[in-house]
């Protein structure tokens, strides 16, 4: 491996700290856009049991005891229950819109070192290749053995580039499809609550 890297130039280093970086990235959205840590199943039932009950104080109560995505959103519109749905729902949509953010955070990152890297792989292609035209004018080779050195860094550069980009594209579609179901199911589990405070309100009337 360090004599792959040693061969392949100077290009080498960028794409491996790419490389490096897109791994960090990946693994860190993949355990911040747990499901659990942003839609636990059981809390969300629980406050819209509570909200049922028209037992708003002790849903606020629950959502300040939970450290989920959404137990942010549910406890922004809950705070104003008592100003109107208005100010409910739109509470609740801007602390949607901010969590969902956070939730897409360093993804659009994978995009860039997708590009990036084969960029860089080009540039290591075109080194390489401007050291093999020199060493035939400056020594006039008959053989192929003293080209050997600067096609070896083209070819090796243009792999390394592309070894990166790929499979960080594909952690990128998937991290970001994952990101918006998530908000999704966010939006969705929000207007259930919305709905069911706007019930309670209705029956108070």
């Amino acid at each position: 491996m360090l004599e792959l890297v040693i061969k392949g130039g100077p290009f080498m280093y960028p794409i491996l700290f790419c490389s490096v970086l897109s791994l960090a990235i990946f693994l860190e959205r993949l355990w911040a856009l747990r499901k659990k840590m942003i839609l636990p199943a059981d809390f969300i039932s629980k406050v819209e049991e509570l909200v049922e009950r028209d037992k708003v104080e002790d849903a606020i109560i629950l959502c300040h005891g939970n450290d989920s995505t959404i137990a942010r959103i549910f406890l922004a519109g809950l705070k104003n229950a008592r100003l109107g749905m208005w100010l409910v729902k739109e509470s609740i949509e801007e602390k949607g819109r901010r969590e969902g953010i956070l939730l897409e955070r360093n993804i659009g990152a994978l995009l860039t070192i997708a590009n990036l890297s084969p960029l860089l792989g080009l540039l290591g292609t075109v080194s390489g290749m401007i050291k093999s035209f020199n060493t035939i004018s400056t020594y006039n080779v008959s053989s192929a053995a003293p080209l050997a050195g600067g096609i070896a860094e083209a070819l090796i550069t243009t792999a390394a580039g592309l070894l990166v980009a790929i499979p960080t594209l594909v952690v990128y579609r998937f991290l970001l499809d994952k990101a918006q179901m998530l908000i999704f199911q966010m939006e969705e589990s929000s207007t259930k609550l919305i709905d069911a405070m706007g019930g309670q309100k209705d029956n108070a009337i």
